[in-house]
Formats: structure tokens, C-alpha cells, sequence
């Protein structure tokens, strides 16, 4: 890892997309301009999660543009929001790595700031951000203060913004983490997971920006029940047998792709 204020010598940096075909060619240009100033060598892995839209045939156009540094990983078949980042890191290659969305909701460039939080002294496993000033709807703030409070209450996670799509992991501590949902519970699995490991957090604020193009699905109620039936299978595995619990799923860092 490189001193505060340098350029990590490679970072791999993805987003999920599902039906963003009017932010899928923003974001990538985004990134290609703020990555160099990130790190030495760079990778932009877009993960088409089914989309029914433009986004895959745009996402394969951007990789042949830019072949070595963009690349696609489709899934056939819409898998939910956990499977697509689940895809992302599994095709990961670099020592660290990190994501947004695919919404253009963060900024590729601040990453930058978690990454010098990653390089600081007390030299974090994962920086998560949470956002500074949330530019979402108020159900969907309600619906995020309630589930932060839940999982502080069930589950010990003290992370302000545990859904905030804004993180950054060592890629080494990731390993041995194992996944099962491929919902919006995801984030909060990896992060129990990953703290009941050993792996040590950091958390940053970062800017959050109003959707502009596309339609969020995050309030769904399908994708609301998913996340409450994955929350209590979580914690009755763990309270039945927490290393077992521990243990179930797919490597972080492996399979996931279609």
C-alpha cells in the first residue's frame, strides 16, 4: 500500500447494473478519468445482473473499446443485488478492490478518500462510507434507520451506513469470507462476516447524489422480504451454531459468475 496521498500500485474497482443503460457509459467515463489518479493499474468491471435493457450490449461495446481495463461479467438471468457484487469481487483480480453502484449515486473519484484511510496507520482491513447526507426518498430513509437499528440490536454491526455503496477491501481479507445471499442483505452479511473474521473497519463520509436516470428498486417489496427473510436465517444459523453459520455459502472471492 502506498503512503497517504500516492497511488495504490493496482486497484480493482466494479459496479453492479441492472437496467442502467443511461448510466452505464457516464459511469465508466467517469471512472477511466478518476482512476489513474487512484492507482498505478486499474481495472472497471461492470456486472450486467440480467438487465433487459440496452446495458449488456453497451457494457460489451465500452470492453472492446477499452480491452485490459473494462471488462463485463453478464448473468443470464436477473440474480438480485448480492449476486451481482458477489460477481464482482469473485472476478477481482488486484489486492485491493472496491465498488459503487451502478446509479452514478457516488463518485468514482471518492474512493480516493477511503483508500487513504486504507493506507493510514491504523491500517484498516475495509473502509465502508456512509453517506453525508442521504439524496433518497423518505421511505427509503425510513426503511434504512430501522434496519440499522436492527442489526445493531441482533447482530452487533456498529456501522453507521451499512447499505452505503462506497467500499473498499484488502483483498486478502476477504478470504475465507463466504456469502449466501444474493439479495439486498448481501452488504450486511459480508460486513458481519467479515467483522467475525477479525477484519477491522473504518468508516468515512462521503457525498451522495440524486438519481438522475433509471428507477431505484430498493423499496421493492419483493426485494424488502428477501432482505428480512435473509436477516433471519443469518441469525438463527448463528444463534443454533455460530460457526457453521460462519461457514455457509460461497467464497467471497470465488465463483459467482454465470
Amino acid at each position: 500500500m502506498t503512503p497517504t496521498g500516492g497511488r495504490l500500485p493496482a486497484f480493482s474497482y466494479f459496479f453492479p447494473a441492472h437496467d442502467e443503460a443511461g448510466n452505464i457509459e457516464g459511469l465508466v467515463a467517469e471512472a477511466l478519468e478518476a482512476l489513474p489518479a487512484i492507482a498505478e493499474r486499474y481495472e472497471i468491471i461492470a456486472v450486467d445482473d440480467g438487465s433487459t435493457d440496452a446495458t449488456p450490449g453497451l457494457a460489451d461495446r465500452l470492453a472492446a473499446e477499452h480491452p485490459g481495463v473494462v471488462r463485463v461479467v453478464h448473468h443470464s438471468v436477473n440474480r438480485g443485488y448480492g449476486a451481482a457484487l458477489r460477481s464482482g469481487f469473485a472476478a477481482s483480480r488486484y489486492p485491493v478492490v472496491g465498488f459503487t453502484d451502478g446509479d452514478r449515486q457516488f463518485r468514482v473519484a471518492d474512493l480516493g478518500q477511503l483508500l487513504e484511510m486504507l493506507a493510514a496507520p491504523a491500517s484498516p482491513d475495509a473502509v465502508v462510507g456512509y453517506r453525508l447526507r442521504r439524496a433518497d426518498p423518505a421511505v427509503r430513509l425510513l426503511y434504512a434507520r430501522l434496519y440499522r437499528l436492527a442489526l445493531r440490536a441482533f447482530f452487533g454491526l456498529r456501522v453507521r451506513d451499512v447499505d452505503c455503496a462506497c467500499k473498499v477491501f484488502r483483498r486478502q481479507a476477504l478470504e475465507g469470507v463466504r456469502l449466501e445471499s444474493g439479495g439486498a442483505f448481501l452488504s450486511a452479511e459480508l460486513l458481519v462476516k467479515f467483522a467475525a473474521r477479525g477484519g477491522r473497519l473504518a468508516e468515512i463520509g462521503v457525498p451522495h447524489y440524486p438519481r438522475t436516470v433509471g428507477r431505484a428498486t430498493g423499496a421493492n417489496p419483493r426485494v424488502v422480504l428477501r432482505a428480512v427473510r435473509d436477516f433471519w436465517m443469518l441469525r438463527l444459523r448463528l444463534w443454533a451454531n455460530r460457526s457453521a453459520a460462519l461457514g455457509r455459502g460461497e467464497p467471497v472471492l470465488e465463483g459467482g459468475q454465470d
